[in-house]
C-alpha cells in the first residue's frame, strides 16, 4: 500500500448565477474566463486527488481503500465509511438566494438524503458595507414567514448583519440565511447538499426563467425563533509558538485559526482527520522525508494515521483553517479553553445560540 501523505485536491468550481472572479484575484485559482464562479468544492468525497500516489482517486474510493488509516478508527465507524464534511469557498458577487436547509432527521425520513446541513462561515474578504441575512428579526410563524413570500415582503422580516473580514458565523440547520454581495468566505459544514430555496430576490436564472423555490419544504425546517447570536467570538491561546483561535464548536465540526510566522507541529496518531486551507501566506507541510509548499487557498486532508506534520512558515502573514470532527466536545474544546482562563459563558459562546448549542448539552450532563 502506498505511504500516507496530506493530499490535495483538484477544486471543484461550480458556475453560479451570483459568482464572480474574487476566487481568483484573492486566493488564486485558476478560473475559466467570462463565467462567474461562485463555489470552489475543496475536500468532500468527490473531489479528485491532484498529485501522488494516490493521484485520479476521489475521497470516497480513498475512504474505501484506506478506511480508519485515513478517517480515524471512530469516525469510520461512527459515520458508516462515509467522508463526514464537506469544505468549500464561496465568493458571492451578489445576494444568493434566502434559504434554509433542514436537520438530519428532516432530510433522512422526509428528503431521502443522510444527512441535513449545519453549517459555519469564515470571513475571508467582505467589501465596505456587505451584509448577510441570518436570522429574524423577532420571533414569526410559518403563516407570516409563507405571507410575506406570497406578497414579496418576506424582506421585512429578515435579520441583517454587517460583517468584515475575520467574521465568524454559525448557522445550524433551520437557521434562514442568505450570503450577500461582495463576500468571500469559507465554509466548513455536514458532507451534504441539501438546500430548500424561499425567496430569490425576484431574479432569473441562466436560462431567463425565475429558479425555483422550496416553499413547502422552507416553511417545514424553519426556525421560526429570533437568533440572539449572529456572530462567533473568536478564543485565543498560545500554542507551540502559534496562536490558535477556537472559531466555533459542534457536534459535526470544529473549526480553528492558525496564525504566526513559527513551525509547529500537528500529530496524527490515527483518531482523527483533518482539513487545513491556508487562506493566507504561505507554508511548507514537512513529514517523514517528504515537504510540498502551499500557497493561499490550497486545502489539504491530512490523514489519520499520517504521524507528524509539520507546518513551517515561509512568509509573516500566515493564517491557516483547521477543521476537524470533535472526538468530543468537551475534551477538544470546553476543557483546553477553561484551562486557558476562559469563562463557560464564552466557552459556550462558540456554540453558537443556546438553542441549538451543542457545548451547553454536553457541559450539562
Amino acid at each position: 500500500m502506498p505511504k500516507l501523505y496530506p493530499l490535495i485536491f483538484e477544486p471543484e468550481l461550480k458556475e453560479k448565477i451570483w459568482g464572480g472572479r474574487k476566487l481568483e484575484t484573492i486566493l488564486g485559482k485558476k478560473l475559466p474566463p467570462d463565467v462567474p464562479i461562485g463555489e470552489s468544492w475543496e475536500a468532500y468525497g468527490g473531489n479528485v486527488v491532484a498529485y501522488g500516489d494516490y493521484r485520479g482517486m476521489t475521497v470516497d474510493q480513498l475512504v474505501d481503500e484506506l478506511g480508519s488509516d485515513l478517517l480515524g478508527a471512530s469516525i469510520w465507524e461512527s459515520y458508516d465509511g462515509i467522508f463526514p464534511l464537506l469544505f468549500k469557498y464561496i465568493d458571492a458577487n451578489e445576494f444568493l438566494s434566502v434559504q434554509v436547509h433542514p436537520d438530519d432527521e428532516y432530510a433522512r425520513t422526509k428528503a431521502g438524503y443522510p444527512k441535513g446541513k449545519t453549517e459555519s462561515w469564515y470571513i475571508v474578504h467582505a467589501e465596505p458595507g456587505a451584509k448577510l441575512v441570518h436570522g429574524w428579526k423577532k420571533d414569526t410563524s410559518p403563516e407570516e414567514v409563507e405571507d410575506a413570500v406570497r406578497n414579496n415582503k418576506l424582506e421585512e422580516l429578515l435579520e441583517y448583519i454587517d460583517v468584515q473580514a475575520g467574521d465568524v458565523v454559525f448557522a445550524p440547520a433551520g437557521t434562514v440565511h442568505a450570503v450577500g454581495g461582495g463576500i468571500l468566505l469559507a465554509e466548513i459544514q455536514e458532507n451534504s447538499d441539501i438546500t430548500y430555496r424561499l425567496y430569490d430576490w425576484g431574479r432569473v436564472g441562466f436560462d431567463g426563467k425565475p429558479r425555483e423555490l422550496h416553499i413547502k419544504e422552507s416553511l417545514e425546517t424553519l426556525d421560526y425563533h429570533a437568533t440572539a447570536q449572529h456572530k462567533n467570538t473568536p478564543l485565543s491561546v498560545a500554542w507551540d509558538g502559534v496562536t490558535r483561535s477556537y472559531l466555533v464548536a459542534c457536534r459535526y465540526f470544529v473549526a480553528e485559526l492558525m496564525a504566526g510566522s513559527v513551525a509547529f507541529e500537528l500529530d496524527f496518531q490515527g483518531d482523527r482527520f483533518e482539513i487545513l486551507s491556508l487562506v493566507s501566506g504561505a507554508v511548507k507541510l514537512e513529514w517523514a522525508d517528504n515537504k510540498i509548499s502551499l500557497r493561499p487557498g490550497t486545502t489539504t486532508l491530512v490523514p489519520a494515521a499520517l504521524g507528524r506534520l509539520r507546518i513551517v512558515p515561509e512568509s509573516e502573514d500566515v493564517r491557516m483553517l483547521r477543521m476537524y470532527v470533535p472526538r468530543g466536545l468537551k475534551e477538544d474544546v470546553v476543557e483546553p479553553l477553561l484551562s486557558a482562563g476562559y469563562s463557560l459563558e464564552q466557552v459556550l459562546a462558540l456554540g453558537g445560540d443556546i438553542r441549538h448549542n451543542d457545548i451547553a448539552s454536553v457541559v450539562q450532563r
